[in-house]
């Protein structure tokens, strides 16, 4: 008789771990949209530069429009989307979406980025009021499941941000009488505010972690000034400015106090001590110019610098920086990787933050050589970004270092 295997009684085998793909790409949020992101991050800026040079048009949005439009609503909300998806799985210990539904969600970005290049504007307008509400429905499932209501309001940011879509898509085809680049502004505000309130959470904590006895700390009278000023600031970008004049100087008056919170807060994480760790120093920096952000568009709003630098330090350098950032270290936190910045990240920090110098403060200085600033904040940027792409491919695609799922 075949002997059977003996186990103690009452105490079953412990199941298998299920298995990893060797492709990981769509195990978790992040994943796909970290890489898409720099792969668009990189492609569009050249793009742009050729459109800025008249080499190239677009059927939908043209122009400055195009390039704003896309940064916003296609290079920074993918990043958006890939951090929440993942941060709200660990935030509420339920899943988010991955496999085919991360698929779609990818599909759906996608799309919006070619409809916007064709002769198709209802499409195009759907599609980018589609993606923001789908990932809203992607992170607020869990949400709301685990009654995380810590977290209920980035769901309706992102459905703020896909209304915010369809009204420059409906003012761009005269549905509206409005600027639609007023309302790429709006939604510019609207990631400002997801920016400055991620950043206050994982600075510190990152900070703290990073460099053993730097004690970053938080005040809760400067987190709700800091916060608060931004929330102001969208209030005021609200007002009709050729309706209301004095709606230009409070524009400028809240842009200086949220300016002056912003660098309080900064000040109590002590950047002065990071520099020896770039993981760190790259989110300092970046903070940095948000407040050089603001305090430039006070100072445009006081007729004394051209309201774009003040666009291109927080586009460029704030966003710029704190996304690259934080692309880096959560996909090496994500994937079992050591929280330690490279030879090729610090690069990579080093070129964003060159590029905001050079198109931020090089027409200040030299306004006469405006398209010379462009196209060389381009070449750092794109550089910046296709080394992302190069060094990020295998970590995206490839599972966990110790093989769990994620």
């Amino acid at each position: 008789m075949k002997e059977l295997p003996l186990q103690r009684p009452g105490r079953a085998e412990p199941a298998p771990a299920p298995a990893v793909p060797a492709f990981a790409l769509w195990q978790l949020g992040f994943r796909p949209f970290y890489l898409l992101a720099g792969i668009f991050a990189a492609l569009d800026i050249v793009l742009w530069t050729l459109q800025f040079g008249g080499t190239i048009g677009a059927a939908v949005l043209r122009g400055p429009l195009w390039h704003a439009h896309e940064m916003l609503f296609g290079y920074a909300l993918a990043v958006i989307a890939g951090f929440l998806l993942t941060a709200v799985r660990n935030w509420t210990n339920r899943p988010t979406p991955t496999g085919t539904p991360l698929m779609l969600l990818a599909a759906i970005w996608l799309l919006a980025r070619v409809l916007v290049l064709g002769p198709w504007p209802l499409a195009a307008a759907l599609a980018n009021a589609a993606f923001p509400v789908a990932v809203a429905i992607g992170i607020g499932i869990p949400i709301v499941r685990s009654r995380n209501r810590r977290n209920y309001f980035f769901v309706g940011l992102l459905v703020l941000l896909g209304a915010l879509a369809l009204l420059v898509h409906a003012a761009l085809d005269g549905f509206l009488a409005f600027d639609p680049l007023h309302g790429v502004r709006l939604g510019l505000d609207v990631v400002l505010f997801i920016m400055v309130v991620m950043a206050g959470r994982v600075v510190p904590m990152f900070t703290n972690n990073g460099i053993p006895g730097l004690n970053a700390r938080r005040n809760p009278l400067v987190e709700k000034l800091a916060l608060g000023s931004v929330i102001a600031l969208f209030v005021v970008d609200l007002l009709p400015e050729h309706a209301l004049a004095w709606a230009g100087a409070l524009v400028g008056i809240v842009a200086l106090a949220a300016a002056l919170a912003n660098a309080a807060r900064l000040a109590l994480w002590q950047p002065w001590r990071t520099f020896s760790t770039p993981l760190v120093w790259v989110l300092h920096v970046a903070y940095a110019w948000i407040v050089i952000h603001l305090l430039l568009r006070a100072g445009a709003a006081a007729g004394l610098v051209a309201h774009s630098v003040s666009v291109h330090a927080l586009t460029v350098g704030g966003i710029g920086g704190l996304t690259i950032g934080m692309m880096t270290r959560t996909a090496r936190g994500h994937t079992a990787r050591p929280l330690r910045a490279d030879g090729f990240e610090a690069t990579m920090y080093a070129l964003v933050f060159a590029a905001a110098l050079v198109r931020v403060f090089g027409p200040i200085a030299r306004p006469e050589h405006l398209v010379a600033f462009v196209q060389a904040s381009a070449i750092l940027w794109a550089a910046a970004f296709g080394l992302y792409v190069v060094r990020a491919w295998p970590v995206l695609t490839r599972p966990r270092l110790d093989g769990k799922p994620g």
